[in-house]
This record gives C-alpha cells, sequence and structure tokens, in this order.
C-alpha cells in the first residue's frame, strides 16, 4: 500500500483588483420586508449597508477575459435594477456584459428596494436611490479597473454551524413552518479565498456560506446588513483588506436563533461566522507551497517529518488556469401557477379587510391582513417578471480559477445544490453563489419538498424535478470544462 506524501493546497494565480463602497439608503424610505411587519418606513440605521466589487482576469500563460463580481447588501433587486448595473458597468470598463456577476448576500433587514412600491409610504426614495447605486458601482468598477495586480489566491474550507435546517413540521397544527428545525441537515461548509499581491499582504478574502439573513424579522425597523456586517467586521479587523461574501445554496438553511428584532443578536451571528472563517485562515500556508512528507527522525521513536516545500514549476503554471462560461438551462414552469387575475382579486380583498381592522383598532388582525397583502403582492410580482413561455431560461455562469470551481446562479436553491456539486468535484474547491444576476424564478427547491405545503414549494414557479435537471446539466458542463483546461495546459 502506497502512502501519501505530498499535500496540495488548492490556489490560483491571476490578476485581481477590490473596491468597497456603502450603499446605505437614506432613513425614511420603504422598508417593510415582512408582510407581519407594522412599519413602512426605515426609522435608522443598524449598520451600513456595502457594495464590495472584485476585478478578476487572468494571468499569463492562461487568457481570457476579465471577470466582474459584485456582492451588495440587498435582499432582492429587480431584473430591470439589476440589467441596468451590469449596463452602466459596461458601457464604463467595456467589460463584457455576460462578464458581470451582480450577486446578493440576501439580507432582510435592507427593505424591499422595488421601484413598483414606489406608491408606498417611503417609495418616493427608491427611485432616486435606485439611479444612485448605478452611479456608485459603475464608479467602483472603474476604480477597481485601475488597481489591477497580480495576486495568488490560496483556498480553504472551514466550518461554522449557524446555519440551521428551516422546514419545520409543526406536528400541534399539522403543518409546515419555516423556522429553525433542530433535527433536519444543515451544510456547515465554510468556504474562503484568501487573496494576497506579490508583496504578501492580504488584499480581500471572500467568505461563501449558505445561511439566510433573517436573524431581524417584522420587529425590525433598521436598515441592517444583518450578520453579514459583524462577519466582515470581525475579519477585516484582524486580517486586514476587504471581505467579500457570497451567499450559498440556502433556500432550505438559516440561523437557528432569528427572525427577531433584536440587532445584538444578528451582530452575535456575524461574529460567529467570522470567528469560524478567522480559524481556518489562521493556518493557511504560504502561497505557491505544498506539504511534503520529509522522511523520519529517530528521536524515541521514528517520526515521520513533513514541511512546506515550493511547488514545482509544471504546478505553479497549472494555477493560472482560467475558463468561464454561460450556460442556460430550460426549467418547465409548473402546471398550477396562480394567475395574474387570481392573485390581484385576492390581494384586493385583503386590502379591504386590513381597512376595516384599522377603523376597528385590532392590531392583531391588522398584522395577519398586511401579511396577506405582501403574500400577495409578491406573487404579483414574480408573475409579471417570469419570462413568457413553458418554461424559464436559467442563465448561469460557470468558472474555473485555477484548482477552483466557481458558478454563479440566479435564484433560490436548497443546500442539496452546493453539497451534491462538492462531492463530485472534490477535491476541488466549487464556490456556489445564488442569487446571482436574478432572484427569478424564485425558490427551486427539490422534488421531494413538493406537496406538503412547504413555504419554498409552494411559491415555486418551477416544476418537480428541475432542480435535479439543473444538477446534472452543470456537473456535465462542468466536467467538460475540466477537460478543455487540462488541454489547454498540455
Amino acid at each position: 500500500m502506497n502512502s501519501t506524501t505530498t499535500i496540495r493546497t488548492p490556489q490560483a494565480r491571476c490578476r485581481a483588483a477590490v473596491a468597497r463602497c456603502e450603499i446605505t439608503p437614506p432613513i425614511g424610505i420603504y422598508h417593510r420586508m415582512w408582510g407581519a411587519a407594522l412599519h413602512d418606513r426605515a426609522t435608522g440605521v443598524h449598520r451600513p449597508l456595502e457594495a464590495t466589487l472584485l476585478w478578476l482576469e487572468p494571468i499569463s500563460p492562461a487568457n481570457g477575459e476579465p471577470q466582474i463580481i459584485v456582492s451588495l447588501d440587498h435582499c432582492i433587486l429587480d431584473s430591470e435594477e439589476l440589467r441596468r448595473i451590469r449596463l452602466g458597468i459596461q458601457h464604463a470598463t467595456t467589460v463584457g456584459y455576460d462578464n458581470m456577476l451582480i450577486t446578493l448576500s440576501h439580507t432582510h433587514g435592507s427593505g424591499w428596494m422595488s421601484r413598483t412600491r414606489s406608491h408606498l409610504p417611503g417609495g418616493e426614495l427608491l427611485g432616486p436611490y435606485l439611479d444612485d447605486l448605478v452611479v456608485k458601482l459603475t464608479n467602483l468598477a472603474c476604480e477597481a479597473q485601475t488597481r489591477v495586480q497580480p495576486v495568488t489566491v490560496v483556498y480553504s474550507t472551514g466550518r461554522c454551524d449557524l446555519a440551521a435546517h428551516r422546514d419545520y413540521l409543526d406536528t400541534n397544527q399539522g403543518r409546515y413552518v419555516c423556522g429553525f428545525n433542530p433535527t433536519g441537515p444543515a451544510d456547515d461548509t465554510l468556504l474562503l479565498a484568501s487573496f494576497s499581491n506579490e508583496s504578501g499582504g492580504r488584499m480581500a478574502t471572500i467568505v461563501n456560506y449558505a445561511c439566510h439573513p433573517t436573524t431581524l424579522a417584522w420587529d425590525n425597523t433598521l436598515i441592517s446588513p444583518d450578520w453579514v456586517g459583524a462577519m466582515r467586521e470581525v475579519i477585516e479587523q484582524t486580517e486586514g483588506g476587504l471581505c467579500l461574501f457570497l451567499q450559498g445554496a440556502s433556500g432550505d438553511l438559516g440561523p437557528s436563533e432569528g427572525f427577531v428584532g433584536d440587532t445584538a443578536i444578528a451582530d452575535r451571528n456575524g461574529r460567529k461566522v467570522g470567528y469560524a472563517a478567522l480559524s481556518t485562515l489562521a493556518t493557511l500556508p504560504a502561497a505557491g507551497t505544498e506539504f511534503r512528507y520529509a522522511g523520519p527522525v529517530i528521536s524515541g521513536t521514528a517520526i515521520g517529518t513533513w514541511r512546506h516545500d515550493p511547488l514545482p514549476d509544471d504546478a505553479l503554471s497549472s494555477l493560472a488556469a482560467w475558463r468561464w462560461e454561460q450556460i442556460v438551462v430550460e426549467l418547465p414552469y409548473r402546471h398550477d401557477l396562480p394567475s395574474i387575475e387570481q392573485t390581484t382579486s385576492e390581494q384586493e380583498h385583503w386590502l379591504a379587510e386590513e381597512a376595516r381592522a384599522q377603523e376597528a383598532g385590532d392590531e392583531e388582525i391588522v398584522r395577519h391582513c398586511r401579511a396577506q397583502v405582501e403574500q400577495r403582492r409578491r406573487q404579483l410580482n414574480r408573475l409579471n417578471h417570469l419570462v413568457p413561455g413553458r418554461s424559464y431560461p436559467l442563465r448561469l455562469r460557470l468558472g474555473i480559477v485555477g484548482d477552483a470551481i466557481w458558478g454563479f446562479v440566479p435564484g433560490e436553491l436548497y443546500q442539496v445544490f452546493q453539497v451534491t456539486l462538492r462531492e463530485r468535484f472534490a477535491p476541488h474547491p466549487v464556490f456556489v453563489t445564488t442569487l446571482a444576476n436574478d432572484w427569478q424564478p424564485g425558490y427551486i427547491p427539490p422534488a421531494t419538498t413538493y406537496g406538503y405545503g412547504i413555504y419554498q414549494e409552494v411559491i415555486a414557479a418551477t416544476s418537480p424535478g428541475c432542480l435535479e435537471t439543473l444538477i446534472e446539466t452543470i456537473c456535465r458542463h462542468l466536467a467538460t470544462m475540466q477537460h478543455q483546461v487540462c488541454d489547454y495546459g498540455k
């Protein structure tokens, strides 16, 4: 039996730059994100919202086009807003439209930034804010473009148990609710990418973790990045550089302690992820090295020794691997999608009920009616933005950067998506980012969840089996990409 004599830490070599700006909306803007919320306007700021932009491009001997990754502290942005952001950056930098990846942290404390809500209290501030967001992000991309430099990337995997399963069966009521399920599976994978410049200074840390930022809920009236803000603070204060967060496949994952109004709990949740990341970053080997068995040293017994040695030239060259492709996967719509007419009628009914409850001064019924109205409002938004036809053309982007695989997918996916990809492509790190370039078509749950009244399935637009189709299509395409990279390197 042969023993392993070399351990390769996954790495990459490329050119990169990172930049950040604040994107906190003004106090008083429309903020309501929850059906049960009784407020409409933001009353203050817990922590600033931020935009962090990473510019990536290949380094010799590889070639290819630049990619721009933007992480925004927002929950959902309409498709048209994301298109305007991408067009603005494209015109200013000449980077291809398909090469821009606008991702959302999915904080539910940011408020719902949609022009469709401009008629609601605080909604008059939405349009100007969204217009200014395009200008800020365009300037941010131009700033990053001037700073691009050679970097080394060291990938690593940690663990954090903040995320918990959130499909809970309430046996007393005989129904599923969206909340902490202590017996359900929860992926605790914490993927990190540490970017360092040629002098060894930390430029950026990417954190890819799957957990809904839903610590704060209907009782919170403050603009907030939720737990993501404190996580960034912990990492940046200790390691330096900027921290960029990429939301994983968290459709069925959220913090075990959540849906509260206490910002201290959000900060505590964030520190938990931040310190988990620090514990992994603390043991990263130097870039450009591998851990190699150095032979025995005779002491009280024969001690096997290992040491970090420089990578051989051929291995260093392979770290420049670079390939990005866009694919489209057709996902059939479910046959029982509600109609716009039906949803509009239901919304009008609950608006009338809310008005009667307001006149009667019954806060409990008011809260219930507002929740029903909000559910129909969201459903109308989904239905109005779905692509016409019998299926949704899901456009996603796949990349290979050095030893790692990167996937950027619209919508919200269950954890099985990332777990399966990582199992199939081990030992390569697989960075999975959802809510990339669009929220539509919304949730894409596994076939096994349909028919049980689970929230994510109830509002899903796609039919059972779509997630499984998506997984298989991506795996086959990634396998082809890997072969192409290997063939190119020969």
